[in-house]
């Protein structure tokens, strides 16, 4: 029997995590559907929403989608895809692959797309809204913040969770953020996540999809709860705009 080649086994690989993440979509589809109150759909390789909105598989990682993990991005206008995209990335639980892709994309749903849909919908249903004079937004910039989603174990798994619905994160790091960082035009991300395990931190700080380490510095020195025994961690997304 013919032995078959390292690379087409790569290529069979390639094709199979294709395969997966189109897979995703429908997930994606409704996680908006039960969400908004426009009509979302997958065609071909996104799901399309009103207008000219779309999310496809994101480009930031080897693979968009590996197991438990999807990479994500918005597209706020498919004519300038390279230009007013917003992208994200998430890592799920449970027992299966489909299990831990469901939860990615349930993490996904309730941080970085009710950010996104508040951002389009501008209705106050889901997420908070900070005008740029509100000590806890970004001051000059008109803020969004989507959904706080916490995941840990042990019996204070929720504690970073709590802490953050009661903190103004945006200026914890806003001294950290340059004006070079800010110079897009078009609305800018801004990716949270962070928590402790059995005494370890670990944080996580994207601007536009761009590890921000001074960012990261900063939501370290801050003082959210570290449990003693067991895991907690949060996660939440921001999107800056200069529009009202």
């Amino acid at each position: 029997m013919k032995r078959r080649s390292r690379r087409n086994e790569r290529a069979d690989a390639t094709a199979s995590d294709d395969r997966i993440g189109l897979d995703v979509l429908p997930l994606v589809a409704r996680r908006l559907n039960d969400t908004s109150s426009a009509r979302w759909q997958v065609k071909g390789d996104r799901v399309c929403g009103p207008g000219k909105v779309a999310v496809v598989l994101g480009p930031g990682h080897d693979y968009a989608v590996s197991d438990g993990h999807v990479d994500l991005a918005f597209v706020l206008d498919t004519d300038r895809p390279d230009s007013a995209t917003l992208c994200d990335c998430a890592s799920g639980t449970g027992e299966t692959r489909e299990e831990r892709l469901e939860s990615a994309v349930r993490a996904w749903g309730a941080t970085t797309a009710t950010a996104v849909l508040e951002l389009l919908e501008r209705r106050g249903w889901h997420g908070e809204r900070f005008a740029p004079d509100d000590p806890r937004g970004f001051a000059g910039w008109h803020a969004v913040q989507g959904g706080v989603v916490g995941l840990g174990a042990g019996p204070e798994r929720q504690a970073v969770m709590t802490w953050a619905g009661k903190q103004a994160l945006l200026p914890l790091i806003s001294p950290t953020v340059s004006e070079e960082q800010l110079a897009d035009p078009e609305p800018i991300g801004i990716k949270f996540f962070w928590g402790s395990c059995n005494g370890k931190d670990v944080a996580e700080v994207r601007i536009n999809s761009q590890d921000q380490a001074p960012a990261v510095a900063a939501l370290l020195a801050a003082d959210w709860p570290r449990p003693e025994s067991g895991a907690s961690y949060a996660r939440t997304y921001f999107i800056l705009d200069k529009r009202a």
